[in-house]
């Protein structure tokens, strides 16, 4: 079965978006990525208020491209009460498509569809894929075990060629790319497109400080480790000196409250709230707490770079 391609689906030029990626992502980023042919994506949760969230869809409708596209992530479960509001505004103002992360989709793809957004839905196993075909998903993120931040357990290859086999429905590959190289080699797989997160955080337009930034030129992929100690799911983060002080393994505390099916979710949420602070202040401004979100695809960033030049190294 032939499937539609990235390029088709959200006509633009390069079989890429530029991931959406927490407290790093902004309008600006996403300008530029839609100049030089490539979709872009920006969580929701980078917008404090839905006012802010409006003004962004506003800015990114403007200055479209008619080869480039923009959408917006949304955490789709209860650990974000904005959920409802954001998918109202997206959905007011208008997207190219969402990407869901962290839940059932079904709200979100019943409501975009009505007004013509395509829904991605991020997935790192088999059984997840073919609950968003069931459901209506324009397309699979599938999440793999080299990608930054939240990750899959399966390999780019076993993932991608698994979901195909499965489902019917285009699959995008998140995580491993950091070159050309990288990309054909998920397309050889069968994905259809990919999403790049990490190498854009060391772009010039990034809104992270200059020292996040530094560091993903300065680290490389050996540098990158797991950690429970930010959401209370493994997530990868590079190997600062504070990071290796205080661990990567949650609390015996939390080891234990976590094993109580009632206070599971309230200690999650909690550990959720204090990680994502720490990770803002290391992202926002020098500090010594340095908790730096990372994947090993860092490995091909060697100075710091406009979007622009990013996307050329990543397609030409």
């Amino acid at each position: 079965m032939v499937k539609e391609t990235l390029q088709e689906l959200l006509q633009i030029e390069h079989p890429v978006i530029m991931a959406p990626m927490f407290l790093v992502s902004n309008v600006a980023m996403s300008i530029e990525g839609m100049k030089q042919g490539i979709a872009t994506c920006i969580p929701a949760l980078n917008y404090r208020t839905l006012d802010e969230l409006r003004a962004a869809c506003k800015e990114l409708k403007a200055a479209k491209t008619d080869n480039g596209a923009f959408g917006f992530n949304l955490i789709v479960n209860k650990s974000n009460p904005k959920f409802k509001g954001q998918l109202e505004v997206i959905c007011e103002e208008g997207a190219d498509f969402i990407i869901t992360s962290l839940g059932s989709p079904k709200s979100t793809i019943e409501a975009a569809h009505k007004v013509g957004i395509k829904v991605f839905c991020d997935v790192v196993d088999v059984a997840m894929a073919k609950k968003v075909e069931g459901l209506g998903g324009d397309a699979i993120i599938a999440v793999n075990n080299e990608a930054g931040g939240h990750r899959g357990d399966m390999s780019p290859k076993q993932l991608i060629e698994s979901i195909n086999e499965a489902c019917s429905i285009p699959v995008i590959s998140a995580g491993g790319v950091g070159c050309k190289q990288d990309i054909d080699e998920m397309l050889s797989y069968g994905a259809v497109g990919v999403s790049v997160g990490s190498p854009f955080i060391a772009s010039e337009e990034a809104s992270v400080s200059q020292e996040y930034k530094q560091a993903c030129v300065d680290y490389g992929a050996e540098d990158i480790i797991m950690t429970e100690r930010i959401s209370g799911t493994p997530c990868t983060v590079i190997k600062t000196p504070y990071v290796e002080k205080i661990g990567t393994k949650q609390t015996w505390i939390e080891s234990i409250l976590n094993k109580n099916r009632k206070l599971k979710k309230w200690v999650k949420m909690i550990r959720f709230s204090i990680g994502m602070k720490a990770v803002a202040n290391a992202a926002n401004k020098a500090t010594y707490k340095t908790v730096w979100v990372a994947g090993p695809s860092i490995e091909y960033t060697k100075a710091i770079l406009p979007v622009k030049d990013i996307v050329d190294k990543l397609v030409k």
